[in-house]
């Protein structure tokens, strides 16, 4: 399913003679070091008190579709003080874009929607017989709905990463690159090393006959068209 985007969602060698040891930057300086990534805690998550958070399955591409038929299968059923919030998770990515940063959301969970329910048989019968949903998240015919420390994890994740997108493309060790924004444009290298909790990458590139780890994050790079 395509998003919505607008401009303000992982794993990154080669030279004749012994690479230099010295580490650099794309910016010339020391990497700062990384932030600290708290869990969610564990208190009762947003939403309508006295209801249930269960997830449902629904056909890729049609989790908006599946939000609205919900709301109206409710209003048509007189459900709707049995309906609570409807969440279809996203995340923030960045990319790079004729030069310019580019964010986008991106579905956390393709295919998957969070509602929030007062559930009984008449209710799990109007979501399951919703156009496009396939199934509920659990066992049989008794869905098991979410602890609030489940509900809490997945919107912390929502929130991080409108605070720091992530990016949108991911890369793997020994994958070829060509250097997209920064001093070393147009360099391409090996990827050496992927740290994923900093999205950032090492990158083996050739400068004056010397193969030198040059670390960049991972919107300054693309990955070589084979």
């Amino acid at each position: 399913m395509s998003a919505n985007e607008h401009i303000e969602p992982t794993p990154l060698e080669g030279a004749d003679s012994e690479p230099s040891t010295t580490k650099t930057t794309a910016s010339g300086q020391s990497p700062e070091e990384p932030e600290s990534q708290n869990g969610a805690a564990d208190t009762p998550p947003t939403g309508v008190p006295g209801m249930d958070w269960y997830i449902i399955h629904t056909y890729s591409g049609f989790e908006n579709k599946v939000k609205e038929s919900l709301f109206t299968r409710g209003e048509a059923f007189g459900l709707n003080d049995r309906i609570g919030e409807i969440l279809i998770p996203t995340e923030d990515v960045v990319e790079m874009r004729n030069g310019k940063k580019v964010t986008s959301k991106r579905l956390l969970y393709p295919g998957y929607v969070l509602v929030q329910l007062k559930m009984d048989d008449e209710m799990w019968h109007v979501v399951k017989n919703t156009p496009r949903v396939t199934s509920f998240v659990g066992s049989g015919q008794t869905p098991t709905p979410l602890s609030a420390d489940e509900v809490n994890q997945i919107l912390h994740r929502q929130t991080t990463s409108a605070e720091k997108p992530r990016p949108k493309m991911t890369f793997d060790r020994n994958d070829r690159v060509k250097i997209i924004d920064g001093p070393f444009s147009n360099f391409t290298g090996t990827i050496e090393e992927v740290n994923e909790d900093r999205s950032t990458l090492k990158v083996m590139v050739t400068i004056f006959g010397r193969g030198t780890p040059v670390e960049l994050e991972y919107f300054q790079v693309e990955k070589e068209k084979v």
